[in-house]
């Protein structure tokens, strides 16, 4: 079993910053790392994913430049900074561990709010 628990999210201008933070527990950390997002009366849609064997990232278009995906093996965390905010990044923001390729354990998510 593995816990999440993001961190970091909260309201800023648009042209903000905000750096996310995810926490995992319960296992050892080698598996690939994801941040997803879900916008209100919307799917939830794939942001960005990190690798563990390979360390390769990946980003839906919308975010790359802006973006960036990083983890800290060391500490468990995996961390998603975003900068020149949008207000069309407003979601909420859900980290997720993928296990025999299924995004199988999932954070409680964090709210990001991006004002105009």
């Amino acid at each position: 079993q593995v816990q999440l628990v993001e961190s970091g999210g909260g309201l800023v201008q648009a042209g903000g910053s905000l750096r996310l933070s995810c926490a995992a527990s319960g296992r050892t950390f080698n598996y690939a790392m994801g941040w997803f997002r879900q916008a209100l009366g919307k799917e939830r849609e794939f942001v960005a994913v990190h690798g563990w064997s390979d360390g390769v990232t990946r980003y839906r278009d919308s975010v790359k430049g802006r973006f960036t995906i990083s983890r800290d093996n060391a500490k468990n965390t995996v961390y998603l900074q975003m900068n020149s905010l949008k207000p069309e990044d407003t979601a909420v923001y859900y980290c997720a561990a993928q296990v025999g390729g299924t995004w199988k354990y999932w954070g409680q998510g964090t709210q990001v709010t991006v004002s105009s």
